[in-house]
């Protein structure tokens, strides 16, 4: 059940082994949640026949990382590629079975507890996304954090509920394993079935998570915190990774507050100096995607007044829309950022396995076309209709005193 690709790049003498499994924060219970991110640590703690996974890379001139976030886990090792056949012994042992020992248990959980602790409760706007997650999201579980909900969920994890979610996800029919560098065709075949034959398929696991209901009218948040400057977060619902929305919300982003040429920089930072920074991007989920904006107000402002400006800047966007000039800039922005990324082997199997795990991986190198197939009209209808009050969940963070 495993889907294995090889991308076959002769430029290199390093190869990639790639693996990402089809679960993410979102597969998590909502009273046992974290346990993504957990196993991203736990994969590391030793298999069943291997005591450390880390020693035998290095030996083999090679290095690994690993990233979890709300749809996915991914693992990667790049090394020599005459030593590929040690990344694919490591990785096979470890989808087959993990030591599942206490110690490693107990290892592992703390580390997660102190990056919880260091990343997102004691630094400042650490919480925000912890606390505003869930009033964007009523439903669906990108309520939670990548990193959880509470850490107590953590601290009480068992070691029959991490073998319990170890055989649920991580088999080989829930993942997608990417193998390149300067390689034949026959030589990886033959490594990848020794390997990986023996791994029993276990059931697959289908997806049937909760929907959420479609936005109808704003949300809102204030959170009184220490932090050195008050701060507004504005998110917007739009369609996922693989939708029209994306690419144009992608470019949108870019257009109002991408750049120090974009709208509301030169509009709020440069003329009226009420904020000192913003920003727009959009999340690309494989759901349901946030456009976010989000800045700091200046010294004397409001979150109140500042929330007004932004709004009066999107509503003026509406009104005189963009022009070809700005649209032809951040697509060329998009075409430089993307060939420059496809320079690293990394970037290129990342991209294969998730494009892959999306169910779409004949659209992989269509990405350019779809933005240059994007025009004002677009834009314009987009900011119509999906940067709107009722389509807007609030967040005002305001610096105590």
């Amino acid at each position: 059940g495993l889907t294995v690709i090889f991308h076959q790049d002769k430029t290199t003498p390093m190869a990639m082994v790639n693996i990402m499994y089809n679960v993410g924060a979102r597969d998590e219970e909502e009273n046992r949640t974290g346990f993504a991110h957990l196993f991203e640590h736990l994969m590391f703690g030793g298999s069943k026949n291997i005591p450390s996974y880390d020693t035998p890379l290095q030996n083999a001139g090679g290095e690994c990382n690993a990233f979890t976030s709300n749809d996915i886990t991914n693992y990667y090792n790049h090394l020599p590629v005459q030593n590929i056949e040690t990344a694919l012994w490591l990785e096979s042992d470890r989808m087959k079975e993990l030591a599942f020992t206490p110690e490693s248990l107990e290892v592992q959980r703390n580390v997660v507890i102190e990056e919880f602790k260091q990343r997102y409760l004691n630094q400042p706007y650490g919480d925000i996304w912890l606390k505003f997650r869930p009033v964007i999201y009523s439903k669906h579980p990108y309520k939670w954090a990548t990193i959880g909900k509470d850490i107590s969920h953590i601290e009480k994890a068992t070691l029959d509920e991490v073998k319990a979610f170890f055989y649920k996800f991580y088999a080989p029919a829930n993942a997608v394993l990417v193998i390149a560098g300067n390689l034949e065709f026959e030589a990886v075949q033959t490594l990848v079935h020794k390997w990986f034959d023996d791994i029993p398929n276990r059931e697959k696991y289908i997806r049937n998570l909760p929907v959420e209901p479609k936005q109808t009218e704003t949300k809102r948040l204030t959170l009184e915190r220490p932090v050195p400057s008050s701060a507004i977060y504005m998110v917007f619902r739009v369609g996922n990774r693989i939708s029209r929305d994306h690419y144009i919300g992608d470019l949108a982003s870019d257009i109002i507050a991408g750049s120090h040429s974009s709208r509301l920089y030169k509009e709020l930072i440069v003329k009226e100096k009420k904020f000192t920074s913003i920003s727009a991007y959009i999340s690309g989920d494989m759901e349901e995607s946030l456009f976010v904006i989000s800045g700091h107000v200046a010294d004397g402002v409001s979150v109140e007044e500042g929330e007004e400006l932004i709004w009066n800047s999107l509503n003026a966007l509406k009104i005189e829309s963009i022009n070809d000039r700005e649209l032809t800039k951040v697509k060329n922005k998009h075409k430089t950022g993307k060939v420059f990324s496809e320079q690293s082997i990394l970037n290129r199997v990342i991209n294969i396995a998730y494009f892959e795990t999306l169910g779409c991986l004949d659209q992989i190198d269509l990405e350019l076309d779809k933005y240059d197939r994007i025009n004002v009209e677009d834009v314009k209808d987009f900011v119509d209709n999906k940067l709107k009050l009722e389509n807007a969940s609030i967040l005002h963070v305001i610096a105590k005193k």
